[in-house]
């Protein structure tokens, strides 16, 4: 009985009733070519105590590839996400306030999986890359296109004296370009996009509207007071606090976000001695206003250089934030400061004084002197102490330039 079965099994597989040996009716020739595909699978033999059977084995699931799967459901994920944005866009041209939609956990978790680090590092050697004559021109053409780069404000406008995309990135600019304001007290230190400005309250910053990130995350846990130019405070003190030093002060910032086609050096935004560096190894996420409104404390996952010291009116800090393809962070008093390095873990920060026995003040920077440096575009972070009638010269969305004026008293 087992026998017949298995050939009757055998017989249904080629289209053909063991029982019937006249020619194929209708019926027949349909389920032929539904089960063509079937019979070039090899068959495996399974007994049991009363019968044979013939089973197709379970690799045949693994038609239905997983990768285009993944694929489809990423893609997908993506439209939505930027469907999503196309409505936001919609919103705040008819003058609606649009709340901000924050990134899960798991969506944050996920977005740190990606190696950026290591991608932003092959950027980085990739700029290097001497290019051949020919073909400097199209290629930084392309980029100037893409990114309506000015490239009559370039102190070198010829597109051949660039050896790699490094040296294109950071031109230096013509004298005349960016003149410094000397009649406000803050300028702007680069090019970019104003994200967000005010007071700082409850130990809390706004990144973008809405979406804020604490402060001592931020600039990272007090040190002793060797290290920097305030004064220790009790341990019943807030982290704010802590670092406002006059009495009627308070605190301010400032974001500002430079897009790949901004001019890539950031200058000194006032008068300020320099006591202190912390560098944040982190990760390199994008920091374009975009993922601003998603992520929450976006620029304390992010990889930074927090130089803290004092103006005149007190404690004054200007912190450079690193992001995907923009690894490198160059500060140019700063030889012993090497981002994005793999000698370095996220989590941890490293601090450096600039305050020494032989230089008791630390480094001295005059308002529009150059500080530094980043490969591509990232976000500048100012955060200072200043008094109640300090006043912003500003709008939110806003695009300014070098040397123009932030605020004054």
């Amino acid at each position: 009985m087992a026998a017949s079965l298995g050939r009757g099994c055998l017989g249904l597989l080629r289209g053909v009733a063991p029982w019937r040996s006249r020619p194929c009716h209708r019926e027949d020739i349909a389920r032929s070519h539904f089960l063509q595909p079937l019979r070039k699978l090899p068959l495996r033999t399974s007994s049991t105590n009363a019968r044979k059977v013939h089973t197709a084995p379970a690799r045949t699931l693994s038609l239905l590839r997983p990768l285009p799967i993944l694929a489809a459901v990423g893609g997908g994920y993506a439209c939505y996400r930027q469907y999503e944005k196309y409505q936001e866009r919609k919103r705040e041209k008819r003058g609606l306030e649009v709340p901000p939609k924050l990134a899960g956990h798991w969506e944050v978790a996920l977005y740190k999986t990606v190696p950026t680090r290591l991608l932003s590092r092959a950027w980085g050697r990739l700029n290097q890359v001497e290019l051949p004559h020919w073909l400097r021109r199209p290629i930084y053409s392309l980029y100037i296109w893409t990114f309506g780069v000015n490239m009559k404000e370039a102190a070198v406008e010829d597109l051949h004296h660039y050896r790699n995309l490094s040296e294109f990135f950071r031109r230096k600019l013509k004298p005349q370009a960016r003149p410094v304001c000397g009649l406000h007290s803050v300028i702007s230190p680069s090019d970019g996009k104003i994200l967000n400005f005010g007071q700082v309250k409850n130990c809390e910053v706004e990144q973008v509207k809405g979406v804020t990130y604490s402060l001592e995350s931020f600039l990272g846990p007090r040190t002793s007071a060797e290290d920097l130019p305030f004064s220790p405070a009790t341990s019943c003190s807030s982290f704010r606090s802590q670092l406002v030093t006059r009495e009627g002060n308070e605190l301010y910032h400032c974001v500002i976000y430079l897009a790949p086609g901004d001019y890539h050096c950031f200058h000194s935004p006032t008068d300020w001695t320099i006591s202190h560096r912390r560098h944040f190894p982190g990760s390199l996420m994008s920091v374009n206003p975009g993922m601003a409104r998603w992520i929450k404390e976006l620029f304390c996952h992010n990889e930074r250089v927090v130089l803290t010291g004092d103006w005149k009116h007190g404690f004054f800090s200007l912190t450079a934030v690193g992001a995907t393809n923009v690894g490198s962070i160059r500060i140019y008093f700063d030889r012993d400061l090497h981002t994005n390095s793999p000698r370095y873990s996220k989590g941890s920060y490293n601090d450096f004084s600039f305050v020494t026995h032989t230089n008791k003040e630390g480094i001295p920077m005059r308002k529009g002197e150059h500080l530094g440096e980043f490969n591509l575009g990232s976000t500048i972070v100012l955060i200072f102490e200043a008094p109640k009638d300090f006043n912003f010269q500003l709008k939110a969305g806003q695009k300014i330039r070098f040397g123009e004026a932030l605020g004054s008293l």
